[in-house]
């Protein structure tokens, strides 16, 4: 069996319990839906677990996303911290003084 807890330096941070908060699936749902253990869904989504990339494919595709948008070797940003995308066709505000 893998180990739960993976080496220093080689966590891999994920939004798992993010996307099943926003499609109102549950642990066990999920689970159920990969064919794995509902506690598997637990140890990934606190970081104590890093998927197989079989596994990662799995969840990304269950959650019709790419894999970047599941899985990050870095933390994601909190939900409102990250700059604002700008259109680069949108008038640029004037500050003039």
């Amino acid at each position: 069996m893998a180990e739960r807890t993976p080496p220093s330096g080689e966590t891999v941070h994920n939004r798992i319990a993010m996307l099943r908060a926003e499609r109102g699936v549950s642990r066990r749902e999920l689970a159920d839906a990969l064919e794995v253990h509902y506690q598997t869904i637990g140890y990934l989504e606190r970081g104590e677990y890093s998927p197989s990339l079989h596994l990662a494919l799995r969840i990304a595709e269950y959650f019709e996303v790419p894999l970047e948008v599941v899985f990050a070797l870095r933390p994601f940003p909190r939900l409102g911290s990250a700059p604002q995308a700008t259109d680069a066709s949108a008038p640029v505000p004037a500050h003039g003084g």
